[in-house]
């Protein structure tokens, strides 16, 4: 097996389709069908079964092409080190839950770096894509949070994808509406104030309560829609006097003007909980100077933030 049959797997992968990955590899198709051919035969497994519409992984080519994404990341960091120059983009990636500071972070991480020598992606994405993408390493880093409802679950997922999740900041619950809702001049919202409006939740793909994004998930909801993104929520909040619960940090610029945020009052039966919002990365794992640029300018955002949003433990 040689790194360019691992670049070219990779490749099909990221494309879905042999054509795709042979234009951006700059190869004629039946050069890189050949090489792959030769990469099964040597394996032993058949890596993608071919249709009319692209190509799929099989299982077997799923757990090979983990394993060589380890790898090609390995390789990768040694070349950045040692070589000048390089055939292929540098890959870098995060996959996160809709948090506007990371995306602040992440921006202001890639504005240091030539876009033409680099390839960026920030995804956000479900829980479940979250640990799945840190855990293959088609995400260096994954940002989400824990609680005391979702601990259990998700540590077991964390356990079994061999990651480790790292504390940044803890928060408490804070509605998040539209400036002229009806509610959003009082000083705090409880579950019952919020019976009369639709409730916000993104599309989890799953009825797991743990991989929930939103925090107090577990409480009751009379009107509750699910939608899959940001600016999806951010349009139903206002035209539809909805909501949604979360951490109480936001980025003006990013969130759009006109969105506050109200501090969440828990009584016996809906108390309040924290927030504890992180990131996971894959264990034995050497983080890339890029990893590293970018958990320090989500540092630089958090510093930013309105310090009444944080959660100080007794």
């Amino acid at each position: 097996m040689t790194i360019q049959q691992v670049i070219y797997a990779l490749t099909i992968e990221e494309y879905g389709s042999m054509n795709k990955a042979a234009e951006k590899l700059y190869i004629v198709q039946p050069t890189l069908t050949s090489a792959i051919q030769e990469l099964e035969n040597e394996i032993g497994i058949t890596i993608f079964m071919r249709t009319n519409k692209g190509v799929i992984v099989t299982p077997e080519g799923e757990e090979f092409l983990n394993d060589i994404r380890g790898f090609y990341r390995q390789y990768d960091m040694v070349m950045q080190k040692y070589s000048g120059e390089g055939t292929y983009k540098r890959k870098f990636g995060v996959s996160t839950q809709h948090y506007t500071f990371a995306v602040r972070a992440f921006v202001d991480m890639a504005k240091q770096y030539d876009m033409n020598e680099f390839d960026f992606a920030l995804r956000e994405t479900t829980t479940l894509d979250i640990i799945k993408d840190v855990s293959s390493l088609k995400s260096e880093i994954g940002i989400l949070y824990i609680n005391e409802l979702n601990r259990k679950g998700l540590n077991r997922l964390f356990t079994e994808h061999s990651l480790e999740f790292h504390s940044l900041i803890k928060c408490k619950a804070f509605v998040y509406l539209w400036h002229e809702h009806p509610l959003a001049k009082m000083e705090s919202i409880s579950i019952e104030d919020l019976q009369d409006y639709p409730c916000m939740f993104f599309e989890q793909g799953d009825n797991s309560e743990y991989l929930a994004e939103e925090i107090l998930s577990e409480n009751f909801y009379p009107k509750m829609l699910r939608v899959t993104d940001r600016s999806t929520m951010l349009n139903l909040v206002r035209a539809l006097n909805g909501y949604t619960l979360c951490s109480g940090i936001v980025w003006g610029d990013l969130n759009g003007d006109g969105y506050i945020v109200v501090p969440f009052r828990g009584d016996e039966e809906n108390p309040n909980s924290v927030m504890d919002i992180g990131y996971i990365t894959k264990k034995n794992t050497v983080m890339s100077k890029m990893g590293q640029q970018f958990l320090e300018e989500i540092d630089k955002a958090l510093d930013q933030i309105d310090k009444s949003v944080i959660y100080e433990e007794d």
